[in-house]
Order: structure tokens, then sequence, then C-alpha cells
């Protein structure tokens, strides 16, 4: 009898959210995985795991939400070739499509707050809140914010 081995979408912009995601690596090498993440001058797969890009968002910009559309489609189609079971996401707004269309999907969402983020939350972990299977905090003053949220230390 084969077992199912999970197929995991680890989703994070760039940046220091990307940083946070690529420390579980180990966990991404144990599973089929992949990872979603913006597109910029820097590139986030080192061909052991899968990478799709995505435009890259700011909420500031004139253009987000025709971003956050196009976005929205790469992310389906990601979705729809790839099938993971869950996803595992660090944030932010470049990351929500795909959180959104696999949760929509009947898939597992895990979310972990920013490490940033010690007193107030951020505007993406307060949408997907309330969506997430598990939501974990880096920090323990985060349980005022998230009561149901998991505290096990920091990813660093």
């Amino acid at each position: 009898m084969k077992v199912h081995k999970p197929k995991l979408c680890f989703a994070a912009s760039s940046g220091g959210h990307l940083q946070e995601l690529l420390t579980l690596r180990p966990l991404m090498e144990r599973y089929d995985s992949f990872i979603v993440t913006e597109e910029t001058g820097y590139q986030a797969g080192d061909g052991a795991v899968r990478c799709y890009y995505v435009p890259q968002v700011n909420r500031r910009e004139k253009g987000c939400f025709r971003k956050l559309l196009v976005n929205a489609v790469r992310s389906l189609k990601i979705c729809l070739r790839e099938r993971p079971d869950a996803v595992i996401c660090t944030g932010a707004l470049a990351a929500v499509p795909v959180c959104l269309l696999c949760k929509l999907m009947g898939k597992k969402l895990v979310y972990i707050e920013s490490f940033a983020k010690v007193t107030a939350p951020s505007q993406t972990g307060k949408l997907l809140y309330r969506f997430a299977d598990r939501f974990y905090i880096q920090w323990p003053e985060l349980r005022a914010v998230y009561p149901k949220a998991v505290y096990q230390g920091g990813v660093f």
C-alpha cells in the first residue's frame, strides 16, 4: 500500500517574510514542496525546491488591485497545477491569494505571524487569522490579539 506524502505550498512575499519561510527548509525537503513568492531581482529557489513567482504587490501603490488580480489568476493556475494539501505562509499581501484559494479548495492553511510583529498584528495576519487551521505567533505578547494562536518561540 502506497503512503500519501503530503504536498506543501510555502508562500511569502519577498524580503524578510521569505527569509522567515526559508528557515523551514528542512520541512520543505522532507515533503513534496514548492514555494510561491514575489517576482523580484532575488531568486528564492536553488533548484532543490520548485519556485513560482507572482507579481509584487504594495497596498499603497496605485495599481495594487490590478496586480492583486493578476496575482490571483497566477495563484489559481499554480494551485490547480500543484494541488497542495496545505499552505504554510509567513505573509504578506502577495501571499494572500494563494492562501485563500487553497482554503477554498478545502486545503489546510498554516500561518506564521511575522517575527517583526511583537505587540501589534500585521494586516495579513488579521485577515488570515479567521481562515487559518493553525496560526502561530512568535511573541507571547500577541496572545492578546490572537487568542487561539499557538506560541512556540521564533523561527530564527
